[in-house]
């Protein structure tokens, strides 16, 4: 993960000197911005690897610059919050993020997510190769296609748009169609590490995916729910 940029987006010092310095020494560049509107200029130029987006930052939110960078990139996002701050959490989301951590947090934690984020993103998919069927890099199911290669998802045809997470979530149940996984199955596999027991995440992900791949996202018939269990990709 040498060479690789993140971004830290923070306005306290302390916390900013503190993430840039120990960021750095796993190897990292590591850019940095103090408030959102800083971020926006920074991202679109620095074009970095991965983003730490502070929520409550001065002159423009980090939901707001989240809302405004998913749009124009495919960073991963990883967001830090208050813990007292559940709402943030899934707002942020829904809003585009990947991940997030709540503060106070632990600096190796940090670091594990953000290592996990980076290879994630750097594979690009979770897919057993076994799960592939020798489809070359690409998974069919239904109208879908997910081209792993390409890392575009085709509709009936057209091209939709994913955020990354989104994109490694479906890949996931396409390549294992019909069978059921559970929340924290999913958590470990598709992010990459394994959660305290916040199943929200893949919630709010299966949500938006449905908007995206289902005629009517209300009664989906694609991604369906196991009651009792989690979610299967019934294509």
């Amino acid at each position: 993960m040498e060479g690789k940029t993140v971004l830290v987006v923070e306005d306290d010092a302390n916390l900013l000197d503190v993430l840039r310095y120990n960021l750095t020494r796993e190897g990292y560049r590591v850019a940095v911005a103090r408030d959102g509107q800083e971020a926006l200029d920074v991202a679109r130029q620095a074009r970095p690897d991965l983003l730490i987006l502070d929520i409550m930052l001065p002159k423009l939110d980090g939901l707001e610059v989240c809302r405004i960078l998913r749009k124009e990139m495919t960073v991963p996002i990883l967001m830090l919050t208050a813990k007292a701050d559940e709402i943030d959490k899934v707002v942020g989301l829904e809003v585009g993020a990947d991940d997030y951590v709540t503060k106070p947090f632990s600096l190796r934690g940090l670091q594990a997510r953000v290592r996990a984020m980076l290879r994630r993103s750097e594979l690009g998919h979770d897919v057993p190769e076994s799960a592939v069927g020798g489809e070359q890099g690409g998974i069919v199911a239904g109208d879908l296609t997910v081209d792993l290669d390409r890392h575009v998802v085709l509709r009936g045809g057209v091209p939709i748009a994913l955020s990354p997470k989104e994109f490694d979530l479906l890949a996931f149940l396409a390549g294992n169609r019909r069978r059921a996984f559970s929340r924290e199955y999913l958590l470990e596999k598709v992010w990459g590490y394994e959660y305290a027991g916040d199943s929200r995440t893949v919630d709010v992900h299966v949500r938006w995916l449905r908007q995206k791949i289902e005629a009517d996202p209300a009664h989906p018939v694609r991604l369906l729910t196991v009651r009792g269990l989690g979610y299967k990709l019934e294509a």
